[in-house]
């Protein structure tokens, strides 16, 4: 079983749509009171049932920690499904159980040039890490999103050497951005690559990571039903061709040590 600072019943603080859009595509904050967690690890990750779910839904959904303070534990939500969508209709007072902080993190090295690369919902475990990082300087960000901007927490990131967000709309936007990954990955040969984001993104930065030898690690985004270790719901291959467990030996791990493919 995994390692974990808290499992408590918390109550929920707020839930805010992100943006003026936000409502309307299904993008939220959802914002808890501190479960006792002590400083997590960007890219670690907590398990969330609220009272709501009742006897409807019996599994705890997993979420990125957006950002966590003293005071409250954030998470970027957006509805996919019924589990989010009831997240999503809490209201201040009402009540969920969390537990975490759960998994490995992203690596954190100050001094070396550092480039986020985010798709998606992806966004979200970068929030903390730009929040936390001592040299801004050196911390760049690419995002690609099909929703708009302003549905993700990408204000956050203002005070970075650099952030670029690429919308895709169509199969040209999405050539343009992945000749943007390769020619940004490209140029971190001395640097560190992260990512986070779905499958087939994941798998076009290990590629790239691969092809031009640069570290990289990658958060996976597998399905999962505890969180600890117990169930082997979220088992993915690594280059041995036996399987680790991504919510205990993850979600992030260097591109070198997964088989990571569409198929995996």
């Amino acid at each position: 079983m995994g390692n974990y600072d808290a499992c408590r019943d918390v109550s929920i603080l707020s839930v805010e749509p992100v943006g003026p859009e936000g409502a309307a595509k299904g993008c939220y904050m959802l914002t808890l009171a501190n479960p006792g967690f002590s400083p997590a690890v960007a890219g670690q990750f907590v398990m969330v049932r609220p009272r709501a779910f009742q006897q409807n839904l019996i599994w705890p959904r997993p979420f990125s920690i957006c950002r966590l303070t003293a005071e409250a534990l954030t998470l970027f939500v957006q509805v996919c499904g019924r589990g989010t969508e009831i997240l999503c209709r809490l209201v201040p007072g009402d009540t969920a159980t969390v537990w975490g902080p759960l998994g490995q993190g992203f690596a954190l090295e100050p001094e070396v040039p550092t480039v986020m690369l985010a798709g998606g919902v992806g966004i979200a475990p970068f929030v903390e890490y730009a929040a936390g990082h001592p040299s801004p300087e050196r911390l760049s960000l690419v995002f690609g999103h099909r929703l708009p901007l302003s549905c993700y927490p990408f204000d956050a990131f203002s005070g970075l050497k650099q952030a670029e967000a690429f919308q895709e709309k169509g199969p040209d936007d999405l050539a343009a951005f992945i000749a943007h990954l390769e020619t940004t990955i490209a140029g971190h040969a001395d640097g560190l690559v992260l990512a986070c984001g779905p499958r087939p993104f994941l798998v076009t930065v290990a590629r790239l990571a691969r092809k031009y030898s640069v570290r990289a690690q990658v958060s996976l985004e597998n399905r999962m039903a505890c969180g600890v270790g117990g169930c082997l719901g979220c088992v993915e291959k690594n280059v041995l061709g036996t399987y680790v467990q991504t919510c205990t030996q993850g979600p992030v791990f260097w591109v070198e040590e997964l088989a990571l493919s569409e198929e995996s």
